[in-house]
């Protein structure tokens, strides 16, 4: 599978009647869909990652999806399917090792996809989370006709990936983007990566809540999740608010960067973090200002995505039609 095949375009094309089935695998949900030419979701079904389970149990849940999928009617008119997973992935070999689903390291994706009974025969195009949604918001939400974009999706983890011009970007592997591990604190905790003081261990969703409880804030109920530390940043809590800015700091810092190496014109954020509106756009506006310095990073807009949910459906049935385009 060469990288060519997700860098193309996504135009709605005018025949009649296709659709793209589309899986999106991460450490909680798998998601299967039906997208059509245009890149509405017309049908989706979902079941829970067995993410502790071996190998082949999150595999059996990947093959329950596509039967689910399969059942519906219109599933004959599927032209290709595509894949966006958690990574790491490497899209030249077909394989994923997703950080949060333990039992699978360099896992053959494509090729136990492609050997489902109800798959067979169709082109499978494998692409990571983040660059799925990226291709998702390129195609029909915020970034849509923009040549240069960095999209984010801020959630359990921190994914990205990069539209250069007027094309998605994956690089060789697939993993071109991926900015929750770049390093902004050079004494920072250790990463599960490997690495320390990465922008996904200080802006992800639990890293927000861990943040908070850390330096005394204390949630109304049972609920300390991000969303919960967003409402009582809303309400004025300065602990909350703090975690908050320190998420949008990193955040800050690893966009200036990309900013730097690659010159864009627009950030589109999304992710349930993203949810908490202001409480993340605004001090992340406001950060950014003091790292992308430069005259050729300064001014970047930031805007919220557009497509929510259903962003990692959308975007793998777009890195699959531009499979299709590029082999047609």
């Amino acid at each position: 599978m060469s990288t060519a095949q997700t860098e193309a375009p996504y135009p709605a094309t005018t025949r009649p009647g296709p659709l793209l089935a589309a899986l999106d695998v991460g450490g909680t949900k798998i998601a299967g869909g039906l997208v059509d030419a245009d890149g509405t979701l017309v049908h989706q079904v979902r079941r829970p990652t067995p993410a502790r389970e071996p190998g082949e149990a999150v595999l059996r849940a990947v093959h329950e999806v596509l039967g689910l999928l399969a059942a519906d009617p219109r599933w004959s008119r599927v032209q290709a399917l595509g894949i966006g997973s958690a990574g790491p992935v490497d899209i030249s070999r077909g394989t994923v090792s997703p950080v949060n689903i333990p039992g699978w390291r360099g896992f053959p994706l494509v090729e136990r996809v492609a050997a489902d009974p109800a798959v067979t025969g169709l082109p499978v195009v494998l692409g990571g989370d983040g660059v799925a949604m990226t291709a998702a918001e390129h195609w029909r939400g915020a970034a849509r006709g923009c040549s240069d974009a960095l999209c984010l999706v801020v959630s359990t983890g921190v994914g990205a990936g990069l539209v250069l011009n007027g094309a998605v970007h994956t690089g060789r592997t697939g993993n071109a983007g991926h900015l929750g591990h770049i390093s902004v604190d050079l004494d920072g905790e250790p990463c599960p990566c490997g690495s320390r003081g990465c922008v996904e261990g200080l802006a992800s969703g639990p890293a927000i809540a861990r943040r908070a409880l850390r330096d005394g804030w204390r949630p109304d109920g049972a609920d300390s999740s991000a969303a919960a530390v967003a409402a009582s940043a809303r309400a004025g809590d300065p602990v909350a608010v703090a975690s908050f800015d320190r998420a949008a700091q990193a955040l800050a810092a690893g966009i200036a960067a990309t900013a730097t190496l690659v010159e864009l014109e627009l950030v589109v954020v999304g992710g349930g973090v993203a949810a908490a509106g202001e409480v993340l756009f605004a001090p992340l506006r406001r950060h950014l200002t003091g790292y992308a310095t430069l005259p050729f990073a300064a001014g970047l807009r930031v805007e919220p995505a557009v497509l929510g949910t259903d962003a990692g459906l959308v975007g793998a049935a777009a890195l699959a039609l531009a499979g299709q385009l590029h082999a047609g």
